[in-house]
């Protein structure tokens, strides 16, 4: 692929140098965790990226060919971020209307769960 992603520029606080602004491609920043990571370098084939907690940066300009595929792309993320939730809190994907997806429709009766008072002695 050879096609043109733009740029961006970071301006972070470096604990060391202070105020840095650092120029790169927009393929080579993400944000994910409440970092911002960047690809510094390239060792033996491995990238060496630099995750900034988000609290240590003052902002990040990015070029974008139009900015709808930007908000595009971050609306997908999004997406994405909340399936995966779903999936690990509810176990499983969503069927066409939302709603958790199962493997029998009668599911959306009410499911009764036995519990049972522990007893006193600590189990």
């Amino acid at each position: 692929m050879d096609e043109e992603l733009g740029t961006a520029t970071v301006v972070y606080e470096h604990p060391d140098e202070g105020t840095v602004e650092r120029s790169l491609e927009n393929e080579n920043v993400a944000y994910f965790q409440d970092h911002w990571i960047l690809k510094i370098d390239e060792r033996d084939g491995e990238d060496v990226v630099r995750r900034i907690p988000a609290e240590r940066v003052y902002y990040v300009d990015r070029t974008v060919e139009a900015f709808e595929d930007e908000v595009a792309t971050l609306r997908n993320q999004v997406e994405s971020f909340a399936d995966d939730l779903r999936e690990t809190l509810l176990g499983g994907g969503t069927d066409d209307d939302g709603r958790a997806a199962t493997d029998d429709e009668e599911a959306d009766e009410p499911v009764t769960v036995d519990v049972t008072e522990a007893e006193r002695d600590g189990r």
